[in-house]
């Protein structure tokens, strides 16, 4: 067994905690099976239902959490998601972005950030917990999640995972995954 000097656990524990660009460990590793749930969400601004397992039933399902529509980097991650949705969709995925907002808030993003092109769905405290997604902390007087992006493959297990507080690699990340997940 090897044991780190103090300092040096004192700077891990630290970068471990950070919310910036490193990534943040994730409960779901590769393998794992995703938890199913049921949830309301919008499209285009649009009420709809959500479920895991009827999506899946399609192919893949990228579903990336998001701390809370309408802050910048969601806002910018939501924008490079709808740009190459049209991506992900002809490596056979669906995507579909997750928060705790509230589905009123859900239905103007997914019009605004999201141009009409993927699914947005409110995260309940089950769903948060089940994929250890709880940032810790409110964001707009609620509790946030982290920004973290699962790859589930059809047989309902996570083929990726990628957790970040920078949204600038998790499409990027999450397409190539899907891509390849494709090319088995």
């Amino acid at each position: 067994m090897r044991f780190l000097p103090a300092a040096a656990m004192t700077a891990a524990f630290a970068a471990s905690f950070s919310l910036g660009a490193a990534p943040a460990a994730a409960a779901l590793a590769p393998g794992a099976v995703a938890p199913d749930f049921s949830t309301r969400g919008a499209i285009a601004g649009k009420v709809v239902a959500i479920n895991l397992k009827q999506q899946l039933r399609r192919g893949p399902v990228v579903l990336y959490f998001f701390p809370a529509a309408f802050t910048s980097g969601c806002n910018a991650e939501a924008r490079a998601f709808a740009e190459k949705v049209d991506a992900f969709k002809a490596a056979g995925a669906t995507v579909i972005g997750m928060s705790a907002d509230d589905v009123a808030d859900l239905q103007k993003f997914s019009s605004s950030e999201c141009a009409g092109k993927f699914a947005v769905a409110s995260a309940g405290p089950r769903v948060i917990a089940g994929y250890d997604v709880a940032l810790g902390r409110q964001v707009k007087g609620r509790d946030a999640t982290t920004r973290t992006s699962y790859v589930i493959g059809r047989d309902g297990r996570i083929a990726f995972v990628h957790s970040d507080m920078n949204p600038a690699e998790h499409v990027a990340l999450t397409l190539a995954a899907v891509q390849k997940l494709r090319g088995r």
